[in-house]
């Protein structure tokens, strides 16, 4: 197999392509999240209710997920995320065409199903075109993105909100995103590693049974539900008490206050790195610890200390996605790695959806105070469970092991991979 070299040309461009797909998915997914307490009061709807701008384009997503490694495998990798970009930018300038609440949020559910053809298969496509030893800082580069494309439609939309209208900063992400898909199409290298081929339903049923026997896979999924769920719930609610009294921000203000995200750009690439060093599940737990620290810290009444809590919660939880989701790619076996990538995002996304969504009832219920206990409960289970994943690498044959020693490492063959532990 021929791998994409770190540091070379090839490498810069295609990274550069996933930087720009990263923007386009997350900038349209998490752009309303500024709005969320706007839409409360434009429209008279609850927090949950307001809410749903955001869950019901995760749930789509996370239900699109199961479908795309088949898609993927006929269309093949590039086709499927372009695709993805452009028709995703397409929904979310329609989606600001009419000033009404529940045609929006129709929109965001289209916008869930498109946007599900990019980020399974991103993860897919660099696993199979980077060497395993170099998928640790790969994947957390592309998760890096994540963070910036998360950070960029946030303060636009809030700015372009204060300036204009929602439905104006709306359709602005939408056009600039479009642009950037365009690029994205003539600037990714082709698949080197993967060919499409047929596909089928029995095919696709026994890959995702494969999926469900292993349960190191299992837990990995169950950590990305938590990791997700449990950053959404604080990031879904925290404009609440930050644009009301004493603090009262603008809605261009409290969207700059997702500049934190930035400091996910570090993190996923800073653990990513450590992940390919160090045991994955202590590097997991210390992220965690991370996030919790950062959740504690919103409590404190002072903005400043609030402001640093939302900047660890956000680094906690791009250094936890990063190392997981590397993770799955190095313990999937190649003939379901796809579905497994998949299956980790759908439980992602539906973390996202319930998790965050729950936080509205207990922002009613108890405040504050309730969503970030309820946040820290559940991601103190990830201690629990993230030792209990018995391989961490690939197992390499002696000769294999040998050349690794040697900085000259091949790809591990399905059949020197310890199947029965996976």
């Amino acid at each position: 197999m021929s791998y994409v070299k770190v540091g070379s040309r090839e490498h810069r461009l295609v990274m550069g392509c996933m930087l720009v797909g990263s923007i386009i998915s997350f900038a349209i997914m998490y752009s309303p999240q500024p709005l969320i307490s706007l839409f409360s009061k434009e429209y008279n709807v609850s927090p949950s209710t307001a809410s749903f701008s955001i869950s019901f384009t995760t749930l789509t997503l996370g239900i699109a997920l199961l479908f795309v490694p088949m898609l993927s495998r006929m269309w093949g990798r590039k086709k499927t995320m372009n695709v993805s970009l452009i028709l995703t930018s397409v929904f979310a300038i329609t989606s600001a065409v009419f000033h009404n609440f529940n045609f929006f949020l129709f929109m965001r559910l289209l916008e869930g199903v498109s946007i599900a053809g990019f980020p399974s298969v991103a993860i897919v496509y660099l696993n199979e075109e980077f060497h395993p030893k170099d998928i640790g800082k790969v994947i957390g580069a592309y998760v890096a993105g994540t963070a910036i494309g998360g950070f960029t439609g946030r303060v636009i939309i809030g700015a372009l909100t204060d300036l204009f209208s929602w439905q104006i900063a709306v359709m602005a992400v939408g056009v600039l995103c479009l642009i950037g898909a365009i690029w994205f199409g003539f600037n990714l290298p082709e698949s080197k590693n993967f060919k499409t081929g047929s596909s089928s339903l029995k095919l696709w049923s026994l890959n995702i049974l494969g999926c469900f026997r292993d349960m190191n896979l299992i837990i990995l999924y169950i950590i990305g539900f938590i990791a997700m769920g449990t950053y959404i719930a604080i990031l879904n609610y925290i404009g609440y008490p930050l644009t009301r009294p004493p603090y009262n921000l603008s809605q261009t203000v409290f969207g700059f206050i997702f500049v934190v995200n930035l400091t996910g750009t570090i993190s996923a690439f800073w653990f990513g790195k450590l992940a390919d060093k160090y045991p994955r599940a202590q590097v997991t737990c210390l992220a965690v610890s991370i996030f919790i620290t950062g959740a504690l810290c919103t409590l404190h009444r002072l903005l400043l200390v609030k402001i640093l809590g939302i900047t660890m919660v956000a680094f906690g939880f791009f250094a936890t996605h990063a190392v997981v989701s590397g993770w799955i790619g190095i313990l999937a076996p190649k003939k379901y790695k796809a579905q497994a990538s998949s299956f980790y995002l759908l439980f992602y996304y539906l973390g996202s959806c319930l998790v965050g969504w729950l936080g509205g009832f207990f922002l009613k219920s108890f405040d504050w105070i309730g969503v970030v206990g309820y946040a820290i409960i559940l991601a103190t289970i990830v201690f629990a469970i993230a030792p209990r994943i018995t391989i961490d690498k690939p197992i390499l044959s002696s000769n294999e092991l040998a050349d690794y020693k040697n900085k000259r490492v091949v790809r591990p063959k399905e059949e020197d991979l310890n199947l029965s532990n996976v």
